[in-house]
């Protein structure tokens, strides 16, 4: 079955990097598009990169732009958002995604908390 595990969230400071991971397996990983999405506390969940399934296309949320990477190894289907320049408004808990045969797949999500 699909399995999308997500790590690398934790507590950072106003201006600091994280690096998230999801592990995904289950399915044919390098022929779906991928996607992060994060949800703040009160918050509609919301779309923040997505990347292709070659990695040739990348799009992001205006807020994240200049400041967020998402990147994908096909080999070790694995997605990644490099996160830099971090802000408080960046907390939430952030989840890994992949729509396949019309249903949509979440991972159990991983919280970054920016704050000093």
């Amino acid at each position: 079955q699909v399995q999308l595990v997500e790590s690398g969230g934790g507590l950072v400071q106003p201006g600091g990097s994280l690096r998230l991971s999801c592990a995904a397996s289950g399915f044919r990983f390098a022929i779906y598009t991928m996607r992060w999405y994060r949800q703040a506390p009160g918050k509609e969940r919301e779309l923040v990169a997505t990347i292709s399934s070659a990695g040739g296309s990348t799009n992001y949320v205006d807020s994240v732009k200049g400041r967020f990477t998402i990147s994908r190894d096909n080999a070790k289907n694995t997605v990644y958002l490099q996160m830099n320049s971090l802000k408080p408004e960046d907390t939430a808990v952030y989840y890994c995604n992949v729509h396949r045969l019309s249903i949509a797949y979440w991972g159990q999500g991983t919280q970054v908390t920016v704050s000093s």
